[in-house]
């Protein structure tokens, strides 16, 4: 081998070692980047906030400048939010003591000098009362109690028709059971309910529960009840809210893992998934339905929404892309959250200057839309279409030019290529001023779910990740409807059982949690 070969050779291979040691360099610099990401996850603040004081972005205390070539032009006119006014400072002793009690059964309670010794010690003679002077209030617990009812029927007859031989008994009627052969009450069972999917309660601590109130009851009893009740009364009322949601123009949709045991051709520890649909904040009328599914291919929300022809926010999974006939928002705070995931723990590194920017041009959009949103759709479109289409169009450019400078599969890399690949659908909302910008209402309203699994880990069968939907549902709705849950779920229980709502259809309509009776008498 000649010199000149050998020194080739040698150069071939140094640069070969250089291009290995690089490319490791860049997957140890990925492995911190996703164990940073990692750690944060599991022990850092969970909020998703930043703010911006005089057009700066700050996060962790440090400001980096927005760009504001697209949007120099301002309006303070038409912009300038109203003022707060100052709350009124009250004194101690007056301080919203009403409106604290002011829901609270009360009474009185005096405390008398005892008639013996209602004397004078200076004269002897016998004390009047004056009145009554106030010291203070308190709240008094009373634990619940369990009490049995036993139910009769009051038995008449007619005298005459008996010495004539004719049919001379009658009885009252009795309400039907919420179900056949069971302790079960409306306000049993009810209970029941808001204890696991409001409070986040699971079965066996509510077995206890019972046994220290003297009844002992097995989370087996429990489990019955719900899976039964929701099977026989309220998938009814479920059912009729669903045909309300395909009505509306402008809905939310969000789905989250869930264990399911003894699913016939799953293992146990494959997933199942519950998905929720919801209206819009400025719907009508609030509703949140689950529904369960045993995974999470788009045709899930392809066959539930079937009917549906409006606008559909959700996030970027991409078997929404199923439901067919429609216009897809995607959610602008799922693309900052990408952003935020980015950010290296060492805010003053130069690798944060890119997530920091990406959030900022996410914030501004953000704040436009608090902005805005009090005016009526068609000015919010109009000012849309005048404040934030420059804002995208500066965010647009700016992805393109950064995403050739990153590596494709740092958090940096996906988050940008995450809002290029979804670019069209994250400017649906600019068609329409009922639109928004986020999914948070489905979010929020799954996050009770998210909660109470938690609690209780896992669903035991299908029928009670059915039955865990139906509640939800209830329990959700009524929540968007400004009831209480425990009072709208005892009523539903309470009319229900009894009733010909099978073939009369219109006794569902009652059970709406908009309906009048219901919006009385189960407010929370």
């Amino acid at each position: 081998m000649t010199e000149n070969s050998l020194i080739r050779t040698l150069q071939d291979t140094i640069e070969s070692q250089n291009k290995t040691i690089e490319a490791l360099r860049e997957e140890l610099k990925r492995s911190n980047e996703n164990m940073e990401y990692l750690i944060q996850k599991l022990y850092g603040r969970k909020t998703e906030k930043t703010f911006a004081i005089d057009g700066q972005l700050v996060i962790n205390d440090i400001e980096l400048g927005l760009f504001n070539e697209a949007e120099s032009e301002m309006d303070p006119a038409v912009l300038e939010p109203v003022p707060f006014e100052e709350p009124i400072k009250r004194t101690r002793k007056g301080y919203k003591r009403k409106d604290l009690f002011k829901d609270l059964p009360s009474h009185d309670q005096v405390f008398k000098i005892e008639e013996s010794k209602q004397i004078c010690p200076t004269d002897g003679n016998r004390l009047s009362v004056v009145g009554n002077k106030f010291v203070r209030s308190e709240i008094r617990y009373v634990p619940a109690e369990v009490s049995v009812v036993n139910i009769y029927q009051e038995t008449y007859e007619c005298r005459t028709c008996k010495k004539e031989n004719r049919p001379g008994m009658f009885s009252p009627s009795t309400p039907e059971p919420v179900l056949q052969h069971s302790y079960a009450t409306a306000s049993s069972v009810a209970w029941t309910m808001y204890q696991k999917f409001v409070q986040a309660v699971p079965l066996y601590r509510q077995e206890k529960d019972w046994k220290q109130m003297g009844f002992p009851l097995s989370r087996a009893t429990l489990s019955n009840w719900i899976i039964k009740t929701s099977e026989e009364w309220l998938n009814p009322v479920v059912e009729k809210l669903h045909e309300e949601l395909l009505k509306e123009k402008y809905l939310h949709a969000d789905e989250t893992p869930v264990q399911v045991f003894r699913e016939e051709g799953k293992k146990n520890t494959t997933k199942s998934y519950m998905w929720v649909y919801s209206t819009s904040t400025d719907s009508k009328h609030g509703i949140r339905i689950f529904k369960y599914a045993k995974g999470r291919t788009g045709d899930n929300a392809k066959d539930f929404l079937k009917g549906f022809n409006g606008y559909l926010h959700t996030d970027g999974y991409t078997g929404y892309g199923k439901v067919k006939d429609i216009h897809h928002c995607l959610c602008w705070a799922h693309v900052r959250r990408y952003f935020k995931d980015a950010l290296p723990k060492d805010m003053e590194s130069p690798e944060a200057t890119l997530p920091a920017t990406g959030i900022a041009y996410c914030n501004q959009l953000f704040d436009w839309e608090r902005k805005f949103k009090s005016l009526s759709p068609e000015d919010r479109k109009k000012m849309r279409l005048e404040k934030e289409k420059p804002v995208l169009d500066a965010f647009w450019s700016w992805v393109e030019s950064s995403n050739e400078k990153v590596l494709p599969k740092s958090n940096i890399g996906k988050a940008l290529q995450y809002a290029l690949n979804h670019k069209e659908k994250l400017e649906t909302y600019l068609e329409d001023g009922n639109c928004v910008i986020s999914n948070n209402i489905a979010e929020n309203s799954i996050r009770p779910f998210t909660i109470g699994r938690k609690n209780w880990t896992f669903c035991g069968s299908p029928e009670g990740a059915n039955a865990s939907a139906c509640v939800y549902t209830l329990v959700e709705t009524a929540k968007a409807n400004g009831l209480n849950p425990y009072k709208y779920l005892e009523f539903v229980l309470s009319r229900l059982p009894g009733s010909d709502f099978k073939t009369n259809p219109k006794i569902l309509d009652l059970m709406m949690p908009w309906a009048e009776l219901i919006q009385k008498t189960c407010k929370a």
